[in-house]
């Protein structure tokens, strides 16, 4: 059963009740205590529940093996030395903002004083946008691929310094849209095939183009639409609609919100960003998002600084 959230009663509605719901690091600790443990403290040594007490620091004591357990630990918050005010304050910026935030705009809006704590902070959140286990894409999928990068004169495609983007989106009816997935390319022969079976249903029906190597889809379960674009009346941006939509608006984000200013190494990360926020364009409620994100962001393992300079997401991390 999905779980039924109330605005003004599970999540802030506004940035005036944001304010009064999170004034203190205690009412923040208190919100976070019941997203980690809604069902009643459970110890992660000895797996007792409903048996600890709060002591000094913010701290829970297993009354069974004694255990000390911050409610923090082993999530992105883990060891911060900042008010998780200012985390809260962070998290309900990047969510209210329909069309992404850059670092330097939360450092801007923060006070912070160093561009690095903004950034290390936009990638901790972006680790938490992606749900592990999360649902595969369903009924009419679009398959092909796209690159994004800098610029790169007369050449295209494999032969460019670009980067390959694989992309999935579901097709509800005529241009309009459901859900994506997006991947970093690998490039390999069959990388769009290994992309499909990792986010589309078996039984699903995927339309791509006329590439050979995608006939292979048909042996895997799938219902395949081939669409050879050599020849035919139909152009492939009217063919394939949802994944050329998809990645034009993929490449105006990466261009306008971040200004290209992306590392290939953080790709992965940065379409996560991107596939947080076009699954949830339809969402009216931005503090329902801000609950989701620090939900998610309490079941996401730390990732300290030297873990987010030298990790490259791979395909299949989350």
């Amino acid at each position: 059963m999905v779980e039924r959230l109330v605005g003004g009663v599970d999540y802030p509605q506004t940035i005036l009740e944001f304010q009064d719901w999170f004034a203190t690091d205690d009412a923040c600790l208190k919100f976070l205590t019941g997203l980690r443990w809604p069902d009643g403290f459970v110890c992660p040594r000895c797996g007792v529940s409903g048996q600890a007490w709060r002591i000094a620091g913010g701290l829970w004591m297993c009354r069974a093996c004694g255990r000390q357990t911050s409610v923090t630990a082993g999530t992105i918050f883990d060891r911060t030395r900042s008010p998780l005010r200012m985390w809260f304050h962070a998290a309900w910026y990047i969510t209210s903002q329909k069309t992404g935030v850059s670092a330097q705009g939360l450092q801007r809006v923060l006070g912070l004083r160093s561009y690095e704590t903004a950034w290390v902070w936009m990638h901790k959140f972006r680790r938490a946008m992606v749900v592990p286990g999360r649902g595969l894409l369903q009924g009419v999928v679009e398959l092909d691929e796209t690159y994004v990068g800098g610029i790169s004169r007369g050449n295209s495609g494999r032969s460019s310094t670009k980067v390959g983007v694989m992309v999935a989106a579901e097709m509800l009816g005529v241009k309009r849209l459901g859900r994506i997935r997006l991947e970093p390319s690998p490039g390999e022969s069959l990388q769009l095939i290994s992309f499909a079976q990792r986010v589309i249903d078996p039984g699903a029906l995927i339309r791509t183009d006329g590439a050979q190597e995608l006939k292979r889809l048909a042996k895997l379960g799938y219902e395949h639409e081939r669409h050879v674009e050599l020849g035919s009346k139909v152009p492939a941006h009217v063919s394939l609609y949802g994944v050329h939509t998809v990645a034009s608006l993929l490449k105006r984000w990466l261009e306008g919100t971040l200004h290209q200013g992306i590392s290939n190494d953080h790709l992965g990360y940065y379409l996560d960003e991107f596939t947080f926020r076009f699954n949830r364009r339809a969402s009216r409620s931005r503090g329902l998002l801000f609950y989701r994100l620090l939900e998610q962001a309490m079941r996401t393992n730390p990732a300290p600084l030297p873990t987010i300079i030298a990790a490259k997401r791979t395909n299949g991390d989350a």
